[in-house]
């Protein structure tokens, strides 16, 4: 049984798009969304860490250097109700 305070929880992690999830929270006051569920919505694509890691290695071939400087990775909650950093 989920109650409400954990259901309010929940609600701060989880962003619908589409009707797909897209997981969230807040760090420094500030909206952080999951980059790997925002692609898989997005793209469509079955391999979206793949799709992630090679897009990052394009961006850094044509010149964009900054890229992996800018992306922090905060512990999100995942399908097994677990935190991992993602």
């Amino acid at each position: 049984m989920i109650t409400q305070e954990k259901e309010e929880s929940m609600d701060t992690r989880i962003a619908v798009f589409k009707g797909e999830r897209i997981r969230k929270t807040i760090h420094k006051s500030e909206w952080w969304f999951s980059v790997i569920d925002v692609i898989e919505v997005l793209t469509g694509t079955q391999r979206p860490r793949k799709y992630w890691n090679d897009l990052k290695k394009k961006i850094k071939k044509e010149g964009y250097n900054e890229l992996s400087d800018k992306i922090g990775q905060l512990k999100l909650m995942s399908s097994d109700g677990k935190f991992y950093e993602e």
